[in-house]
């Protein structure tokens, strides 16, 4: 049995989800694995099934009804990942856009150095660490962090990261019922959440490389809710 959970949402992964399933269980630790499917129709879910027989108590599936937001779709492994007491538990993309081999460097930032919840960055100290990015959607990325620190005063540098690991006593400290947003916001208020319970938080510094398979989910609704989300989740406080 793993202490870590990876949770990988997905939706119409076709291309990258078995070797990012393959990618993560050739790691040095053992980690294992939660897809959770909004009921993609390029068969995804179908590819998980037939692997769940090679990586038997490693590999789990969930299945949603229909597309609803990353949001709702980590919050769901959370709440799985809780009743299943994992000690861990990592936000993973599916696209390789995060490194399958920067898991265990996120790990043990939690596990050996004492944070509660550590950060795979593209921007510690304001250093740049990405890859096939245009120079629009990177100066988005990396200005909009910098507006979320500046709005909360949050001491993170990468407030959007999406490769995020967890203690078990972080995520059961929020009210994960009382989450507000759905897109990149999600990432801004989950971290957001735990700075203001005085959670401990490292910030991992590592390389973002853009999908090379697949198409992205971004939006411009995901960028208006986090640029103008994270101003009402300033004045309002939000529950905890």
């Amino acid at each position: 049995m793993s202490d870590t959970l990876v949770i990988i949402p997905t939706y119409n992964e076709k291309e990258n989800i078995e070797a990012i399933i393959r990618a993560t269980f050739n790691q040095k630790k053992e980690f294992h694995i939660l897809i959770v499917d909004d009921n993609s129709p390029d068969g995804t879910a179908n590819i998980v099934k037939t692997l769940i027989a090679e990586f038997k108590n490693q590999l789990f599936l969930e299945i949603r009804k229909e597309k609803n937001g990353l949001g709702t779709a980590y919050i769901h492994g959370f709440k799985w990942s809780i009743a299943k007491k994992y000690d861990y538990i990592i936000e993973m993309d599916a696209d390789f856009s995060h490194n399958p081999k920067d898991l265990v460097r996120l790990y043990k930032a939690c596990h050996q150095d004492g944070a509660h919840f550590s950060i795979g960055s593209r921007y510690v100290k304001n250093q740049v660490n990405v890859v096939n990015w245009d120079i629009k959607r990177l100066l988005l990325s990396y200005f909009a962090s910098k507006y979320v620190r500046f709005i909360t005063r949050m001491p993170i540098f990468d407030t959007t990261a999406g490769f995020v690991c967890w203690k078990r006593e972080v995520l059961e400290t929020i009210n994960l019922d009382k989450i507000k947003f759905v897109g990149y916001a999600f990432q801004i208020e989950m971290k957001f959440k735990a700075w203001k319970h005085k959670f401990n938080v490292k910030e991992v510094s590592v390389i973002f490389t853009d999908r090379s398979l697949g198409a992205s989910k971004m939006s411009g609704n995901i960028v208006s809710e986090a640029l103008f989300g994270v101003i009402k989740m300033k004045l309002k406080g939000l529950p905890k």
